[in-house]
């Protein structure tokens, strides 16, 4: 009952707070779309481009995915996304830079009727190019390990074998490895009896566990093992659910400084890439030059030789080794900073190599997302805490928002989370966090 009474007023109290700034999201979007309307017949003309695709991305919900389909549209390509049921108020769907919107089922549950549903909106909407971001990006394809799309779509992922082996924390490091680049030590575990006989005293550094399937919310738990006592380690290691059918990889420990990079990759050049400081949860993305993460991260990609996108995770320990943590094969939101970058439609859909990978303009501001700010206000507890946080609101950019595209900013917000909480509230479910980022409910 306890519980009950916890999970209706969190959903509750957040429909409240959103009611709240309601008013002022609808202040600043509808100023935008009449400045737009006032200023329409001096505008420069739609670009026209002669070689214009019908571009297909994965993940509307996903604030990624707006941010590629505002750069193929601002190439003059015509851009549909797609998502699955669940997020059927996905509030990117009303962005000007979006020529339609379909759900399809979830290809986690229902591979063969999503496979089914992408053929016939391939075939609808005369899809060129199809890119798939987040879950559809780790989806193993069909039950021959052919892409999910007709031949006549390019489909820009890896093959189902290579996708497999980035997808699995423990074979990435591996595979690494075996292109002579360094990452660190890594153990799979399918039994937690393999990490109780252990013997830690041999190693001059901790380690801690990670699920290989992803999972939300235990990947935020960096446990360090051994823990103080041989029953701590025990009573910690049986908590978790390790299995054959869901192994984990335990990893060894590195202290140092974090980074993530997006890499998008064809026929193993780099083509698009970028690099931030990096945070368990990561909703600021800023460009850092940091060289030997960048030469990491192309010789990977040029080792493995294909097509597709690359999201790595890294340390760089204090004698600066560079040490890959995991790999992604999917978008990164970091490629939130290229929103102002004219070229990254060329760079995925064109086939001429590149004298150097794109990078985020010189000009190109911090990315951040204003709902996610604001709820960190309460974590404020010093001055110097609150000028840090004015001086990155006042020197980036809110990720979600154009002022040429305001709309998401208020449906996003307004219309897509709101009813994500109702179904939570309907269901009596509660949830840890709600990621405007991901357009999602952590639950």
């Amino acid at each position: 009952m306890r519980k009950h009474l916890f999970v209706v007023f969190q959903n509750l109290g957040t429909l409240v707070l959103l009611a709240i700034a309601f008013p002022l999201n609808c202040i600043v979007v509808l100023t935008s779309l009449l400045w737009n309307f006032l200023k329409q017949p001096f505008s420069k003309s739609i670009v026209v481009n002669p070689n214009s695709k019908n571009i297909l991305i994965a993940g509307a919900r996903m604030t990624k995915t707006l941010q590629l389909a505002r750069s193929f549209h601002a190439a003059g390509h015509r851009v549909i996304i797609i998502d699955i049921e669940k997020f059927w108020p996905s509030g990117n769907k009303y962005s000007n830079s979006v020529a339609g919107f379909y759900t399809v089922p979830d290809p986690s549950k229902d591979l063969e009727g999503y496979i089914e549903t992408l053929h016939a909106i391939a075939k609808t909407e005369k899809i060129d190019f199809f890119i798939p971001v987040a879950i559809f990006s780790v989806i193993h394809y069909d039950s021959q390990g052919q892409p999910p799309l007709p031949d006549f779509c390019e489909f820009f992922h890896f093959d189902a074998d290579i996708t497999k082996i980035l997808d699995d924390k423990f074979a990435f490091a591996e595979t690494a490895r075996s292109f002579g680049l360094s990452v660190p030590k890594s153990f799979k575990i399918t039994d937690p009896e393999q990490v109780l006989n252990f013997d830690f005293s041999q190693e001059k550094r901790k380690y801690i566990l990670k699920s290989i399937p992803y999972d939300q919310v235990r990947r935020l738990n960096l446990t360090k093992l051994p823990c103080d006592t041989e029953l701590q380690t025990a009573a910690f290691v049986k908590s978790l659910p390790i299995s054959d059918q869901n192994p984990w990889i335990m990893q060894e420990f590195i202290p140092g400084k974090e980074y993530c990079t997006h890499t998008t990759a064809r026929d193993g050049e780099s083509r698009i890439y970028c690099c931030c400081e990096s945070s368990a949860f990561q909703v600021n993305y800023e460009n850092v030059d940091q060289r030997e993460i960048m030469q990491w991260a192309s010789h990977f990609t040029k080792e493995l030789g294909k097509t597709g996108q690359l999201s790595f995770d890294f340390i760089q320990a204090e004698d600066g080794t560079v040490y890959a943590i995991e790999c992604n094969p999917r978008t990164h939101s970091a490629i939130t900073m290229f929103y102002n970058h004219p070229g990254v439609a060329d760079a995925y859909l064109g086939k001429e190599p590149l004298a150097e990978s794109l990078q985020p303009l010189g000009d190109s501001k911090p990315t951040y997302w204003l709902y996610h700010e604001v709820w960190r206000l309460n974590e404020i507890r010093s001055f110097k805490q609150l000028q840090t946080w004015v001086r990155n609101i006042r020197r980036g950019k809110e990720a979600i928002f154009e002022v040429s595209d305001p709309l998401p900013f208020l449906m996003v917000h307004h219309w897509q989370i709101p009813l994500l909480i109702l179904d939570n509230l309907r269901r009596l479910k509660g949830w840890i966090r709600i990621d405007f980022n991901m357009g999602e409910l952590i639950e």
